[in-house]
């Protein structure tokens, strides 16, 4: 059990900027115009569009913070010296590369890209916490995906208010296709750090040159026709799970990308 003290500095460490607060009310706003919108409306568009939008940096904002706050936890503490700890979505690596590529992506009705980066000194690190480490994102989306899924299940309708159950469900299918990509052990993503501390040396040194493009090779494959149709319909099995017809997330993704 953590001590009192060791409660007293972690909530003095995590400080939510303002820049995170604005994403969040942003996408509080785009919720209630949702809400309180006619399905096939103008203003059901935007609203849904910015609450998928907003919704999905806070999901980064949230993936990137449970890194820098299991390495916080670990003794990194230059993790909160880079403000990490603050949610800043401005913090976590290149805001274009970062934040700005993953939502192109979405807009244009591609991949849920993983977005943001924390730089930690993990090799100081324990196997286990290395792990723990690199699993704490992709558990984070798995984590947002599950209480999407089951606020909507529990009190979703197609009948009344439904942009707003709509855009909910596409940005619940959002947070299972970032889980399920940020799992596939591709050196430079979460699953690869995962599996890595159990890798011999001289393959961890051979597929170091493989890290900076491993994303790039995952999204051209992801272009691959067949691989594209199979990703997507496990993705859509996972999502229909729960329960929603993944139908609601489709009609979801057609009110994000309203210009299409």
């Amino acid at each position: 059990m953590s001590s009192p003290r060791a409660i007293g500095r972690a909530s003095g460490a995590v400080r939510p900027s303002p820049v995170f607060l604005l994403v969040v009310a942003i996408a509080v706003a785009g919720a209630v115009i949702a809400w309180t919108a006619d399905l096939l409306s103008r203003q059901a568009q935007f609203g849904v569009f910015l609450m998928v939008v907003a919704g999905w940096v806070v999901s980064i904002c949230l993936h990137e913070f449970a890194h820098a706050f299991v390495a916080w936890r670990a003794g990194d503490h230059e993790v909160e010296l880079r403000g990490y700890l603050t949610l800043n979505p401005l913090k976590y690596s290149h805001p274009l590369l970062s934040i700005g590529l993953p939502l192109l992506f979405i807009a244009i009705g591609g991949f849920a890209l993983p977005g943001g980066a924390v730089y930690v000194n993990s090799n100081s690190f324990s196997a286990r916490i290395r792990r723990t480490l690199s699993g704490a994102g992709p558990a984070t989306n798995a984590v947002c995906a599950i209480v999407l899924l089951v606020i909507v299940k529990l009190w979703g309708s197609s009948h009344s208010h439904a942009a707003f159950w709509f855009g909910l469900s596409y940005l619940a299918f959002l947070q299972i296709m970032a889980t399920v990509l940020n799992l596939i052990p591709v050196p430079g993503t979460d699953g690869y750090g995962i599996l890595e501390p159990s890798l011999s040396y001289d393959t961890r040194r051979s597929m170091e040159q493989i890290k900076p493009y491993g994303i790039l090779i995952l999204v051209a494959l992801l272009f691959v026709p067949q691989i594209n149709i199979a990703f997507f319909d496990g993705i859509r099995a996972l999502f229909e799970l729960s329960g929603v017809p993944s139908l609601w997330s489709d009609f979801g993704g057609a009110l994000t990308r309203f210009w299409r």
